[in-house]
């Protein structure tokens, strides 16, 4: 008999615990756990589509243009952020007898393929001929 109620006692202990533990980690004593309890709400709205006021070129890769054995990622990550209406240009050589190397531009599906430079499911956006010049020009119109 003495067992059944101390097992009866520990299950409202816990229980007890657990709601209060609860609404105190919902910040006011009381006010059950809702939507937006830890500030995830809207979280979105800090890293949405955003625009600037002017859209820039970027050159990729800067004086260096699109080459070989450069470290696009890392040349990203220092001259991000880029925004919508933004405008990616690539300079190469198209292939010739000095510089056998085809350079194109493919726009991946998933951030797979492009760390693992899977083609397959890549789309080309501009053929080895086209980096010429003033280059290929890829404007970000969509994330």
């Amino acid at each position: 008999m003495g067992g059944k109620f101390v097992r009866s006692v520990m299950i409202c202990v816990v229980v007890t615990v657990s709601i209060i533990g609860g609404t105190m980690a919902a910040g006011v004593p009381g006010k059950p756990w809702s939507f937006g309890f830890n500030n995830s709400h809207n979280w979105w709205s800090r890293f949405g589509n955003k625009t600037q006021q002017e859209a820039k070129t970027i050159i990729v890769g800067g004086s260096q243009h699109w080459q070989f054995g450069f470290n696009y990622s890392d040349w990203a990550i220092k001259n991000a952020p880029f925004y919508l209406n933004d405008t990616l240009v690539f300079k190469y050589e198209a292939p010739n007898a000095t510089n056998p190397f085809q350079h194109s531009v493919y726009l991946f599906s998933n951030l797979w393929s492009f760390i693992k430079c899977d083609i397959k499911k890549a789309k080309r956006v501009a053929k080895a001929t086209q980096g010429g010049g003033e280059g290929f020009k890829f404007v970000l119109n969509k994330w």
